[in-house]
């Protein structure tokens, strides 16, 4: 895979301080512990760029990297960890919705699902969100590596057929895992096919 140059410009607690930019961004978020922070150092070809942790909750900024001065990877707080204060799940919530919201250059938002479980109400109310706002979103399946192989596609039409029961048609989908770097050169390819703004 290709050593991606890579430029981290910063932690941010709002979007109004996140720098201003005309290349296409596109977000990463997901429950806790799905494996965000893996897969993006996977993406990135490096190890440790973005923190990871047996521990969930480790990401509580908009953490923002700059890839080939071509793109950039906004990675996001996780969603539904309890094991926080109401008060700081809500400003972690409010500043997800505001990036989301605002972001004038987010191209799209990549969804993380853990391959390993049933689609979680919570990925239900995230999609719903996304639905409600008219705003786009791509799944992809994490973890598939710790599953068995004859698993993977059983695991993952069960999630698809929880998000059939609310949607017409699913989304555009990447099955991957950090580990193996199943799926990784096909993400890359869905963000290079996206030109700087200026270009347009």
């Amino acid at each position: 895979m290709k050593y991606y140059e890579v430029e981290f410009l910063g932690s941010f607690e709002k979007v109004t301080q996140c720098p201003a930019s005309l290349l296409p961004e596109f977000a990463f978020l997901g429950r806790s512990n799905v494996g965000k922070s893996s897969l993006i150092n996977g993406l990135l070809n490096r190890k440790g760029i973005a923190r990871t942790s047996g521990t969930p909750g480790k990401t509580q900024h908009i953490n923002l990297y700059e890839i080939d001065k071509r793109s950039v990877f906004a990675d996001l707080p996780g969603y539904g960890y309890a094991r926080i204060s109401k008060s700081q799940r809500k400003k972690w919530e409010t500043m997800i919705e505001q990036y989301l919201m605002q972001r004038f250059n987010l191209i799209c938002t990549f969804l993380l699902i853990d391959s390993r479980h049933s689609l979680q109400a919570v990925d239900k109310e995230m999609m719903s969100w996304f639905g409600d706002r008219h705003l786009p979103f791509v799944i992809i399946y994490t973890k598939t590596d710790k599953l068995k192989p004859e698993e993977v596609h059983t695991h993952i039409d069960k999630i698809r057929s929880g998000i059939l029961e609310e949607w017409d048609s699913l989304p555009t989908e990447f099955i991957t895992s950090a580990e193996k770097q199943t799926g990784l050169e096909e993400i890359h390819t869905f963000v290079s096919n996206y030109k700087p703004i200026e270009d347009y």
